[in-house]
């Protein structure tokens, strides 16, 4: 695989490219994603579209030799039950969120995922939080509060989707840490079993849901044109999604815990301009203020750990927000032994 080097580029452009490129390929999912719902309202049959794409392209860059990627094995599927599970729920709530509330206020309903996350930290895995982080949470709160209370028309399933959304994104990284054992600690190997085998777990969903008798009713009545910008907005926020793990691969290989989170937040801020400019939404001082609080809460986190860590002049004691955390912890102590 190329490098920094031998592309020409310094190690500071690298960073900025690299941030730049999960930056846009995310903006991209969201923005695709609501571009499908709004054609045709089908969230599970998205979802089953985008992981059978990005388990089509695993299958592709292993024949390609850029990277190789497991056979499934019974025992290790079944260890993996819970990361399926966790994950299943998550990408759906995720998506039907998305389809009740405007891009907007995205970033309001799912707003509770750093409490949740200090929450599960303390409960599930004994790690205690500093007076800093609490005050950052207690932030975050109050900008997700703010942004729903003042809202006149904002769905109360879009919202309690968006609580089911921030809880189970929670929930997912502390799911991880426990996954990866099974896997031999290889993030590539645990994506394919988890795009593959959360495939297969949506499958009768998309029956149960009704979602199937949706398409045999409009295939009878509209024909195949009723879902020509369906099928194309799958396909690119399949071919999207899969850039988006490469690209959280590539950012935290980059960079630092911290620096993904910035990056994060600035998302959210993107993600607003995008759906003022592309889908016309509206933004209310309320919902402009929740914003504002949730990003500064974010912020503010993130300089709570950092102090965190330059006091204790130790290994990094922040909680794992993302796969790609997880996977920098794992970088830092191979560094760290040679």
């Amino acid at each position: 695989m190329a490098t920094a080097s031998s592309l020409g580029l310094t190690e500071r452009q690298a960073v900025i490219l690299t941030v730049g490129f999960y930056m846009v390929t995310a903006l991209i999912m969201v923005a695709c994603n609501k571009w499908a719902l709004n054609a045709i309202e089908l969230p599970w049959l998205l979802l089953w579209c985008q992981m059978l794409i990005a388990v089509i392209l695993l299958r592709l860059a292993d024949y390609g030799g850029l990277f190789s990627i497991p056979q499934i094995k019974a025992d290790v599927a079944k260890a993996l039950v819970p990361l399926i599970a966790i994950n299943v729920l998550g990408l759906g709530v995720n998506t039907l969120c998305l389809l009740y509330v405007d891009t907007s206020f995205y970033q309001i309903a799912r707003g509770l995922v750093l409490p949740f996350t200090v929450i599960f930290a303390y409960t599930l895995l004994g790690q205690p939080s500093s007076s800093l982080v609490l005050v950052s949470c207690f932030t975050v709160f109050c900008g997700f509060y703010t942004g729903v209370t003042t809202e006149i028309n904002v769905s109360q399933l879009g919202v309690f989707f968006g609580v089911v959304s921030s809880i189970t994104t929670s929930l997912h990284a502390i799911v991880i840490k426990k996954s990866l054992g099974a896997v031999n600690n290889s993030s590539i190997h645990l994506s394919y079993y988890n795009n593959f085998l959360s495939l297969l777990a949506t499958t009768p969903i998309v029956f149960l849901s009704g979602e199937s008798s949706l398409v045999m009713e409009k295939l009878a009545t509209e024909g195949f044109q009723a879902f020509h910008t369906f099928i194309a907005a799958c396909l690119v926020t399949g071919v999207f999604g899969f850039l988006v793990n490469l690209a959280g691969f590539m950012q935290i290989s980059k960079t630092s815990p911290t620096t993904h989170m910035i990056s994060g937040a600035v998302r959210g801020v993107l993600q607003t301009l995008l759906g003022y400019f592309a889908f016309g939404d509206a933004i209310t001082s309320g919902r402009l203020f929740g914003i504002v609080l949730i990003l500064s809460g974010g912020a503010f986190y993130t300089y709570a750990k950092d102090q965190e860590m330059q006091a204790n002049n130790a290994k990094p004691t922040y909680i794992p927000m993302t796969q790609q955390d997880l996977d920098n912890d794992e970088e830092r102590n191979k560094v760290g032994k040679a």
